[in-house]
């Protein structure tokens, strides 16, 4: 299967971020892309570098506007797509929801994030609820989607939990990046960390992973900090971990990179770690901490 991966820069121009998003999923549909995914939150600059009441009205309903316009793309070029949507469930209710759009322009199915994070320039809990939808990939024309959503790539259990109610794919629309509070050798270390961990799920699940994620620096609206600048760096992987494609930090465009899906099962019977998993010895996982 070929899947394109759009990574590009946002600004507060919600319609010029719509329409550059649209030229990207055409450009990987004449590549060959069957499946595109695009970046958190994708319509805007990433809002929640601030508790602000007001930037709700960013939100919307799915099916909504967001689902119709890329539905009609989708339908257009014949590709399956990954949305990432700041979705209004009713007033005081908001999630951050990764909406699949299939070749017909139907939605397949959503995910509504579960992990919500609570960091400086990084203020997610003051807008979204966390998802209850749990752990269940979205069957889809191309194949069995296991869709996460960013701060969902660094806990093992979810990727474990797709893999295990059938994900063929990892995917993660992200937005994560480095603040300036931080050393520069250190956001090295946090930008290695990101990308080391998500082949880890890859590795240990025996299955792809698609991570796209934000380019570019985007300021703090209050000027209480420098903003964010994200790490770009977007990739693919084969189900043993392998980089099969990396964007730069700053590269701006998109990538379609072949995925063999039905490489699964080769790794998988040579390195059997479903079936010596230890059922009956995990029980403890559902405690906050051991002791």
């Amino acid at each position: 299967m070929k899947v394109g991966m759009v990574q590009q820069s946002c600004t507060a121009d919600i319609q010029a971020n719509i329409e550059k998003l649209k030229n990207n999923i055409r450009e990987c549909a004449a590549k060959g892309a069957q499946l595109v995914v695009l970046q958190e939150l994708h319509n805007s600059v990433y809002f929640c570098q601030s508790e602000n009441a007001s930037l709700c009205d960013l939100a919307e309903p799915v099916p909504g506007p967001s689902t119709m316009t890329y539905g009609e793309l989708a339908k257009e070029l014949g590709i399956v797509l990954v949305l990432s949507l700041f979705e209004r469930r009713a007033a005081g209710i908001y999630h951050n929801t990764a909406v699949v759009i299939e070749k017909d322009g139907a939605i397949a199915g959503k995910y509504r994030k579960m992990h919500i994070p609570d960091d400086p320039c990084y203020y997610e809990k003051f807008y979204f609820t966390p998802g209850d939808l749990g752990f269940q990939p979205i069957e889809t024309s191309v194949g069995t989607l296991g869709v996460l959503v960013c701060w969902d790539q660094w806990y093992p259990e979810a990727a474990r939990l797709m893999a295990l109610n059938g994900a063929q794919l990892l995917i993660y629309p992200t937005a994560i990046g480095g603040v300036y509070t931080d050393p520069v050798e250190e956001q090295k270390v946090q930008s290695d960390a990101w990308q080391l961990v998500q082949r880890g799920h890859s590795v240990a699940n025996g299955l792809p992973v698609i991570t796209v994620n934000r380019t570019g620096q985007e300021d703090d609206p209050t000027g209480h900090s420098e903003g964010i600048r994200f790490w770009g760096r977007s990739f693919a992987t084969g189900p043993q971990g392998e980089l099969l494609a990396e964007f730069g930090r700053d590269e701006e465009g998109v990538k379609v990179v072949d995925v063999d899906l039905d490489r699964t099962e080769y790794v998988r019977r040579g390195w059997p770690f479903l079936r010596d998993r230890r059922i009956d010895e995990y029980g403890d996982i559902l405690k906050r901490y051991g002791r």
